[in-house]
């Protein structure tokens, strides 16, 4: 009984970790078993039969191609357009003290506070009442690098806050410059975080239907395409889009972690 008690109370943490993850995956592990459903009518959520028709004939239903390539296109250029807007402001807010700082620090938090409804309001209002913009696909990319600037700048803030200045002043001890010293030294150092904030953007802007309902005009991402389909029966197709991005999303986690564990175990 001591031994087995034993046993327990060392691998109790683990096991508790271990379910925890499993019960988070759990909806993930559905969606991905009933992207190989044939359903029997228009909604896909009772079990009828294998089938490898969805995947092959992903882009079948109407709209749905042309919905995920949007949706591809706004994270690309809204990811990119935040990670290094998100950068340069985490290291203004880390590295330099100027008059407003406090304030800036308070308001970044806000995109991330604030209920997504009314984030989508604000911005539609503010769309609507200035005549240079047109709802579409460009409102889309701004209102999605508005708040996911937020998680970059938390994401590369918290890197920097550890990070040590003294390789910087040694760089410059041997001669580099300023500009030479962030590209050799600080920038690599903070790569990991960089992608980390950037892979975060990326997924939330994929993700966001509120936010971007509110925004969207006549433009139509996959979210958007998702909930319009909802009332007349989800295809399987979307299923298999969802699996598909999940899958990518953790393959480039994987490779980033492999990458990172080999540099770290390289001989200096």
């Amino acid at each position: 009984m001591t031994a087995a008690w034993r046993f327990v109370k060392r691998h109790l943490l683990s096991v508790y970790a271990a379910l925890a993850i499993g019960y988070m995956l759990l909806p993930l592990a559905v969606v991905f078993l009933f992207s190989f459903n044939q359903p029997a009518g228009r909604f896909n959520y009772v079990w009828q039969q294998f089938t490898l028709d969805n995947w092959l004939n992903w882009n079948a239903p109407s709209g749905i191609q042309d919905a995920l390539i949007v949706s591809l296109k706004i994270a690309v250029l809204a990811s990119l357009a935040a990670t290094a807007l998100g950068t340069l402001i985490a290291l203004a807010l880390v590295r330099h003290r100027f008059r407003g700082r406090s304030a800036l620090n308070f308001l970044i938090f806000l995109p991330m506070s604030a209920p997504e409804i009314v984030l989508g309001a604000s911005l539609l209002t503010l769309f609507l009442n200035q005549s240079v913009f047109q709802l579409g696909f460009w409102t889309i990319f701004i209102a999605h690098v508005m708040f996911n600037i937020s998680f970059v700048v938390v994401t590369v803030r918290a890197r920097l806050v550890d990070f040590d200045r003294h390789l910087e002043e040694a760089a410059a001890d041997l001669g580099a410059n300023e500009w030479v010293t962030f590209r050799k030294v600080t920038l690599p150092l903070l790569a990991p975080a960089i992608l980390a904030g950037g892979m975060l953007a990326f997924a939330i802007s994929v993700d966001d239907f509120v936010i971007t309902y509110f925004n969207s005009g006549s433009e139509i991402t996959f979210p958007v395409y998702v909930w319009g389909q909802a009332a007349r029966g989800v295809p399987p197709q979307v299923n298999v889009i969802g699996s598909a991005i999940f899958f990518v999303a953790v393959g480039i986690m994987l490779v980033n972690a492999i990458v990172q564990t080999r540099r770290e175990r390289r001989p200096i």
